[in-house]
């Protein structure tokens, strides 16, 4: 993982504590492993989240996310190495002796408790004198804006209001972090779109850290701060969404972030900065720049594009770009976009995605027409990993 240490302090106003040298992570993974038996599910990791932060781990089932949740929590031990809260070694605190709660995706609810009592139970248990449960419990009503519901039972709520009242009784005993587990996994999409900016509302204002484990990478790249990518083990990236998309640290996140053409050729350097990608004989060879001087003349390289990057038109695109020639062989229509698949004369396909701002009976391009596909030569990033 990048050192970020030596970075310049992020411009004044801007959340990026994480640039700044100076500022103290509130998590701190260290050199953290945890097996399982002769199974390694988290492999010599080294982390640190900051306070204020909405961080999400992102990758497939089994990658290891909820194992990192879960020694947060105090469900699990780390094998070798630690895991501090505030500077503070976790490894003897208990669970229900740290500032951390946790938000399931099951929400457990108690069934035959109102919103009201539900949201008061954990500081029942905790014995707070009751004019302090009830101040606790009305500001988290007003927050979750459940003040209508306090008494129904779960069962006469929606499912994005039960989501909510889980919320506010996580959030009732003001934890240092909050971990949530697949919150949204049970709300349908457009309840769930709707409810991730609840969540991004409801965060900035208490300036709770929320840490948030996900394989949707449409969720995590509207909610966090930043995400880390992992694969078996390991985070392979961690930074803010908008780089992640636009500059994965290799193949393995651009794939898994969002939809993108992969190219694999040879890097040929044309300058400090600059140089082509020879792919295919019967195609022009890609100009890229923007590159760096990392990668090396003759290596072996894979060109991420984002079909958003690239235009298609039925005649040659004039100016300083890339351009190639293809026919479509397919058209995906999602409604504000359309995806077309084009074939190259090598046999490449690539996607490119417009915008339907015109209604569908008068698209230009349609199935089996030849077509240019143009962009720019800072447009995509060259891999080698």
């Amino acid at each position: 993982m990048a050192d970020v240490t030596r970075k310049p302090k992020p411009p004044s106003g801007e959340f990026a504590p994480w640039l700044d040298p100076e500022a103290k992570p509130l998590i701190e993974f260290r050199n953290v492993t945890k097996r399982f038996g002769d199974f390694t599910a988290i492999d010599d990791l080294t982390l640190n989240i900051y306070e204020r932060e909405f961080f999400a781990l992102l990758g497939p089932s089994g990658c290891g996310k909820t194992t990192m949740m879960r020694m947060l929590a105090g469900f699990e031990a780390p094998t070798e190495g630690q895991i501090l809260l505030g500077g503070q070694d976790l490894g003897a605190t208990p669970p229900n002796r740290r500032p951390v709660n946790m938000m399931f995706q099951s929400y457990a609810l108690f069934p035959h408790l109102s919103v009201w009592d539900n949201i008061a139970f954990g500081l029942k248990r905790d014995r707070l004198p009751k004019g302090e449960i009830e101040a606790r419990v009305e500001d988290m009503l007003r927050l979750t804006r459940l003040e209508k519901f306090a008494r129904r039972k779960p069962h006469q709520i929606s499912g994005g209001q039960r989501q909510r009242v889980a919320l506010a009784r996580s959030l009732a005993k003001a934890p240092k972090l909050l971990l949530l587990d697949e919150p949204l996994g049970a709300l349908d999409k457009k309840l769930r779109e709707d409810t991730q900016f609840e969540l991004m509302d409801i965060q900035e204002k208490t300036g709770t850290t929320f840490v948030i484990v996900t394989h949707d990478q449409e969720e995590a790249m509207t909610v966090a701060s930043r995400i880390a990518v992992m694969e078996h083990g390991r985070i392979v990236q961690v930074d803010t969404p908008a780089n992640v998309y636009e500059r994965p640290a290799n193949v393995y996140v651009a794939d898994f972030i969002g939809d993108v053409n992969l190219i694999r050729g040879t890097f040929r350097r044309s300058g400090p900065d600059s140089g082509r990608i020879v792919f295919d004989e019967r195609e022009p060879p890609i100009e890229v720049e923007e590159v760096g001087g990392e990668i090396a003349d003759g290596a072996a390289v894979t060109y991420a594009i984002r079909p958003e990057k690239i235009a298609v038109a039925k005649t040659r695109p004039e100016g300083d770009l890339n351009a190639v020639f293809g026919k479509v062989i397919d058209i995906g229509y999602l409604g504000n976009v359309s995806t077309y698949h084009v074939e190259l004369a090598g046999g490449q396909m690539v996607k490119a995605a417009m915008t339907n701002v015109t209604r569908l009976a008068r698209r230009q391009i349609t199935w089996d027409d030849e077509v240019w596909l143009s962009w720019r030569k800072t447009a995509g990033v060259v891999l080698e990993k």
